[in-house]
């Protein structure tokens, strides 16, 4: 993601255009921001039995649906840290930096395809677009088992990164079509969470593997953790076809849980909350977001509360680092994989909490703030680990990444924040979804 200052110095004349509207917009955000009770949260009128029943089925359906899925992505993309742990290095003769490149080859598809995968989620039925992306990196999940070499897996690597990149985006913007703003943070955030409980099940099932199926029909611990995850995945994907909703104002007609009622009354909940109706992104909105503050101001928020908290992802790797006076290693590889898992729990709870309390207190911001000085404390202490580790106790060390997992609930409170923020242009939240997690 580019930095604010140069973004600014290339964007185009048009860019410039009505910056008197723009100030204008910018007081009417920042009243909402920092108002003691923000307009979007307001009383709304008593839910009807009809609507109460149909949120039900969408927690049923579309809820169910995201957070299995998300569960599962994590699985299939925490699998690759489990399995360098669990035998991989050694079976495939890879050196200390690789499992970092093979991360960084994820990475970089991963963000090139976000923005365009976000743009044709606008335009191509969501019930064919996320569950195609899923079996497709299902099917390479599975490739991944068969590996020999380091060149085999940077290439899988690569084209799981493209299929994946939608999916959490893809998710969180369908929420903001269907969920009105007292019911999105708490969905958010319970989807968010599942990225912890898909990694703290990685390292769990990664040592049920390694004492059950080890050297089964040939295939090392490792390979069959791959071979388990494909298979769910492609399942659940096909399931998705008549799972999603697509969009209020283009029902999925293979969802049968999805009546034409339903339909009048989801786009009756956009209209009471002045939501426009989904739409595809096209060159003028693509302008218009990017002539836009917001966009700027999510990118960087979520950069800075967000991605800067990824550290934890090396918790594994540190916990296998780790060796005794005499040398040997401190933690067996059953013990790498699930020690992780308590700071996956705290995870969980905290994602939990800072949503229900966006919601409790009616505030986005106030909370988002507070985990970035949360999140500020794992940062230093390990910083000054790193380079100095003999002025810091190792305890210090293991605290901070469980610190850490504490301060990892502010995307879903961006991201419900944004849709406050613009009700009125799915289009631009689609958009400003994707640069962000582009991070």
């Amino acid at each position: 993601m580019c930095h604010l200052g140069p973004l600014i110095g290339c964007v185009p004349l048009w860019c410039f255009r009505g910056w008197a509207k723009c100030f204008g917009c910018w007081r009417v955000a920042m009243m909402g921001i920092f108002s003691k009770r923000p307009a979007f949260l307001a009383p709304t009128p008593e839910r009807t039995k009809e609507e109460k029943a149909f949120v039900r089925r969408l927690d049923i359906f579309l809820m169910t649906f995201g957070c299995i899925s998300q569960v599962i992505k994590y699985l299939d993309q925490q699998n690759i840290n489990n399995a360098y742990v669990s035998g991989m290095q050694e079976d495939l003769s890879l050196h200390g930096n690789e499992l970092n490149y093979f991360t960084t080859a994820f990475n970089i598809s991963y963000c090139l395809m976000l923005i365009p995968s976000q743009i044709i989620l606008t335009h191509v039925r969501p019930s064919f677009w996320l569950p195609g992306l899923e079996i497709g990196w299902g099917i390479l999940t599975g490739l991944m088992a068969t590996v020999t070499s380091a060149k085999q897996v940077y290439i899988i690597r690569v084209f799981l990164g493209a299929f994946e990149s939608s999916a959490w985006p893809g998710m969180m913007t369908l929420f903001m079509h269907w969920y009105t703003p007292t019911e999105l943070a708490k969905r958010m955030g319970f989807y968010h969470s599942c990225q912890a409980i898909g990694n703290m099940m990685s390292g769990g099932l990664q040592a049920a593997i390694m004492r059950t199926l080890d050297g089964n029909l040939g295939l090392e611990g490792w390979r069959w953790l791959f071979v388990i995850n494909a298979v769910v995945t492609v399942v659940w994907g096909f399931l998705g076809v008549v799972m999603l909703p697509d969009y209020p104002n283009r029902r999925n007609p293979r969802a049968f849980w999805f009546s034409r009622d339903d339909q009048e009354l989801a786009i009756g909940r956009l209209i009471r909350y002045k939501r426009a109706e989904p739409r595809g992104v096209t060159w003028e909105s693509f302008k218009r977001t990017f002539s836009s503050w917001v966009v700027y101001f999510v990118a960087v928020l979520y950069a800075g509360t967000v991605l800067a908290t990824y550290g934890y992802v090396y918790f594994g790797l540190f916990l296998k680092a780790q060796t005794r006076p005499d040398g040997s290693k401190r933690w067996s590889t059953e013990e790498v994989n699930v020690i992780p898992i308590g700071g996956g729990a705290i995870n969980v709870a905290f994602v939990w909490i800072w949503a229900l309390l966006s919601d409790a207190l009616q505030t986005r911001w106030t909370l988002i703030v507070a985990q970035g000085i949360i999140g500020l404390i794992p940062c230093i202490i390990m910083s000054i680990w790193t380079s100095h580790p003999t002025s810091v106790p190792v305890s210090a060390a293991y605290a901070s990444y469980f610190i850490n997992y504490v301060a990892l609930g502010t995307a879903p409170l961006i991201f419900a924040w944004l849709s406050d923020l613009i009700p009125q242009d799915p289009e631009a939240r689609s958009l400003i979804v994707g640069v962000a997690v582009a991070g």
